[in-house]
């Protein structure tokens, strides 16, 4: 069965083109639709229902897929979406998507079934992606979804983040700035764009230090609180161990608070710890946390608009990426360097 990429390469046009001629044949030209038309014949296509009609049939239902509910930094970009899509006449399905993703398409499968209006997906999977799904639906402009949090890389839906790596720069130079030389990081999710950028953000404050980059200071980890202890265990253990410790979100910062308490350790004394997030819990751990301050509520408000105007104004003048700021929250869990006579 043929789909609109076999028709957009028999007419020599874009997967866009082929959409707006099929969807809207006043925005493109008689040539252009003439030579779509021609093609969709050819190669036998049947267009999909729902990405043409999909404005006329409206539930005024937005499903969320959150990879996690359990996260407390999603509970917060929850709200934010709560918030506006309430305020502008919108339900919220929220789908605990557990990171799967056929869980992702199956929900996402509501739009097509027109069960809901659009998607905002808080992960870096495109649930429409499967072609065997969403048969024809190759132009995003089509598809009423907004990815916000975790972006996928060239991302073409309407996005919302935050520029991690700035902002894992930031932290690492705080660190840097109290004379840590040896600055452990644990990472976030191997196949997660969060990871990759905060890594990169961390190396290049390093290598702005002259501070050499050492593969054996760096930890896997997965955004739990039980990770986060686990590789602080095995950071505290290496023969020349950091005096500092990044985690790339609070939860595994917290987590490494405690087992570095259960070594017998001090935090800040013996061993710095700084996270990435804020969390309602980074300013009330013991001692309180050093992170990076996401506007999560923003998150979740940016993303729910960009959707509802994706949903009544067309893909037009859709902003491409909206970037948010982030804020170094320098607390308790941060000191200077340990000297070797302390």
């Amino acid at each position: 069965m043929s789909n609109i990429r076999t028709v957009a390469r028999l007419a020599g046009v874009s997967v866009a083109t082929v959409s707006r001629a099929l969807a809207k044949p006043d925005l493109v030209s008689p040539r252009t639709r003439k030579k779509v038309l021609a093609a969709v014949d050819r190669a036998g296509y049947k267009p999909n229902l729902m990405a043409v009609q999909f404005r006329s049939r409206r539930t005024r239902n937005l499903v969320v897929l959150v990879p996690t509910i359990a996260n407390p930094f999603f509970s917060r970009v929850i709200t934010g979406i709560q918030q506006r899509a309430r305020e502008a006449g919108y339900q919220v399905l929220l789908c605990n998507t557990l990171g799967q993703e056929d869980i992702e398409r199956e929900y996402a499968r509501m739009v097509q079934n027109f069960q809901a209006d659009g998607v905002i997906q808080l992960r870096a999977f495109d649930p429409f992606s499967n072609e065997a799904d969403a048969e024809g639906a190759g132009d995003d402009s089509l598809l009423p979804m907004v990815n916000a949090c975790e972006v996928m890389p060239d991302c073409s839906y309407p996005s919302v983040q935050l520029d991690n790596r700035a902002a894992a720069r930031a932290m690492t130079d705080h660190l840097v700035r109290l004379g840590h030389q040896r600055i452990g990081l644990v990472k976030g999710p191997q196949r997660s764009p969060l990871t990759r950028d905060r890594i990169a953000g961390y190396r290049e404050a390093l290598e702005a230090a002259d501070i050499p980059f050492d593969e054996s200071l760096l930890c896997p980890g997965d955004f739990s609180l039980q990770s986060g202890h686990r590789a602080a265990g095995t950071l505290i253990t290496r023969d020349n161990p950091p005096t500092a410790i990044f985690c790339e979100n609070d939860e595994m910062a917290i987590g490494a608070m405690q087992r570095i308490k259960q070594a017998g350790l001090r935090v800040p004394e013996d061993i710095s710890i700084a996270g990435f997030d804020d969390i309602a819990f980074a300013a009330y751990s013991d001692p309180s946390l050093t992170t990076i301050a996401q506007p999560a509520e923003e998150f979740g408000a940016t993303a729910a608009q960009l959707l509802i105007d994706l949903l009544e104004q067309g893909p037009a003048n859709a902003p491409a990426q909206v970037l948010l700021p982030y804020d170094l929250k320098v607390r308790d869990s941060t000191g200077p360097a340990p000297t070797s006579d302390s």
